[in-house]
């Protein structure tokens, strides 16, 4: 019995062997005929040109790749020297409110004094010429009747301050229900 289970198992390997040889040797033969001819087509690489060294000769001018050249130091507090900006004088209401956000919605006038009416977040204040608006320090010099002058103080890329005049025009009230 055990060598008719020899036999057997001696019989199954030969089969199996067999079985294994003829597709691997099919795959073989398939590629060394598919590569026969072939040639690799890789370009060569590009020729690496030399730049000539040439020494830095300007020793005593600022040198090129210096960090205070690249990024400038940014002074740690704004200036504040100019004499029309006053920090001890109280803010006023309006100028907690970017000028973009205030609406002149109407004016008053008694007699000769003329006062505008500005809308901020749906509460309306009155508006007299020296009066303070916006964030740039903007100071009524001007109440017409259908526009508002500002005189602001804007900072410039040099850390000083330029004047700028402000036009803020009258906004029509639109009726409700068109």
């Amino acid at each position: 019995m055990k060598v008719m289970l020899a036999v057997m198992m001696a019989g199954c390997g030969i089969l199996l062997s067999g079985c294994n040889s003829g597709p691997q040797e099919d795959i073989l033969n398939w590629m060394s005929e598919q590569s026969f001819g072939m040639k690799g087509a890789v370009k060569p690489l590009p020729e690496i040109r030399i730049f000539p060294v040439v020494d830095y000769l300007a020793v005593e001018g600022l040198e090129p790749f210096n960090v205070v050249r690249i990024e400038p130091s940014k002074p740690e507090t704004r200036r504040m020297d100019d004499p029309r900006l006053d920090p001890d004088r109280q803010r006023e209401p309006l100028e907690a409110y970017p000028l973009e956000s205030l609406k002149m919605v109407g004016l008053l006038g008694k007699g000769k004094a003329v006062n505008a009416l500005i809308q901020a977040d749906k509460a309306l204040y009155q508006v007299y010429v020296g009066n303070f608006m916006g964030r740039n320090y903007g100071k009524v010099i001007g109440i017409h009747q259908d526009s508002l002058e500002l005189q602001e103080l804007v900072e410039d890329v040099n850390d000083g301050w330029v004047e700028r005049v402000t036009t803020m025009q009258l906004q029509e009230q639109q009726e409700e229900g068109k």
